[in-house]
């Protein structure tokens, strides 16, 4: 029996790595996670995953480490032996990238040198994913945006990701290292960390309309993003690190909304009108906000094959459902 492909996957008890966790497991890999020495015991999104005994300490392994600490990280690569590296770990939210912006930047960019470095000199080839972001298109002069469109961050997050991004492709040219970028535009899902609009707006409609809550209150909600699925984004992350030749891809749905549109829909799931509860309050905007983010995914769609599968109202959907779900279950 061939032995299993490993996978290493940094930021693993996240919404995207968590999603990525089951879908290799799903292709019969063996799955690494890096998690922080800090975390929570209980990493609620991979749970599942802990506590099935036929997958955790036989094709799951968690090993602790930090992004922070090249010396345990190339333990790490040293002991696993990765055929492919999945860097989705660091600061993702872009409005507490203007709070900490160096901690934003030690994470995301010099992060993922540490982790090219030792890719670099790891004995055995391997193949690298690393996680870009429309977010280093920032204040874009086009739309929708191509793999060509210049870098214009307007965020510290978006600097730190596209001095990564560069780097990949640098580290690709000059060593012939196999990593891809992947340029993935906003997706969501039900497992969204509860400090994003989308997480916050499909709570506060699941619980203003069960009388937990009376008002939801946002920041700009004119503000317009291209918004996916991560169960259907961690799929291209995949689809990228099996074809033939290492390249970077915009991964999104083409399809812009605001966040009032997201407002609206997630509302209408539990048949109320938005405008009766959403309060607008400027200590929610951000001091610089993007242009129109929307990307195209012609690329990706003829190289690889891959194309979304959710629509905007069925993850709308799906996350207030989630969270009606989570007040049954406490008896909310």
């Amino acid at each position: 029996m061939n032995e299993a492909k490993r996978a290493l996957i940094t930021g693993i008890t996240g919404q995207d790595g968590s999603y990525l966790a089951e879908l290799l497991l799903a292709k019969g890999y063996a799955v690494h996670g890096v998690v922080r020495r800090t975390s929570n015991l209980v990493r609620s999104r991979i749970e599942h995953l802990r506590g099935d005994e036929s997958i955790y300490g036989t094709r799951l392994f968690l090993h602790y480490g930090d992004l922070s600490d090249g010396t345990t990280l190339r333990r790490i690569f040293a002991q696993v032996q990765p055929a492919e590296v999945y860097h989705l770990a660091g600061q993702s939210h872009v409005g507490l990238s203007f709070e900490i912006p160096e901690s934003t930047s030690e994470e995301v960019a010099m992060a993922t040198l540490r982790l090219l470095e030792i890719s670099r000199d790891h004995a055995q080839p391997l193949r690298f994913y690393h996680a870009s972001s429309s977010e280093i298109f920032g204040a874009a002069a086009e739309s929708p945006q191509t793999e060509e469109t210049p870098l214009r961050p307007a965020s510290p997050y978006g600097c730190a990701k596209a001095f990564a991004t560069q780097l990949a492709r640098v580290y690709r040219q000059a060593y012939g290292l196999f990593v891809c970028n992947g340029i993935l535009y906003n997706h969501e899902s039900a497992r969204r960390g509860e400090n994003f609009v989308t997480r916050k707006i499909a709570r506060a409609a699941a619980r203003i309309s069960r009388g937990e809550e009376s008002e939801l209150v946002l920041g700009n909600t004119s503000t317009r993003r291209d918004w996916g699925h991560a169960r259907d984004y961690v799929e291209a992350m995949w689809l990228m690190l099996q074809h033939d030749e290492p390249d970077d891809y915009v991964v999104a749905t083409g399809e812009s909304h605001s966040v009032q549109e997201f407002a609206e829909a997630a509302f209408a799931v539990v048949d109320l009108d938005c405008e009766k509860y959403v309060k607008h309050d400027q200590a929610f905007e951000r001091p610089t906000e993007p242009c129109r983010l929307v990307g195209s995914s012609e690329k990706i769609e003829r190289t690889l094959g891959w194309r979304p599968r959710s629509t905007f109202n069925e993850l709308v959907r799906e996350m207030v459902e989630a969270e009606l779900a989570a007040l049954r279950e406490i008896g909310a």
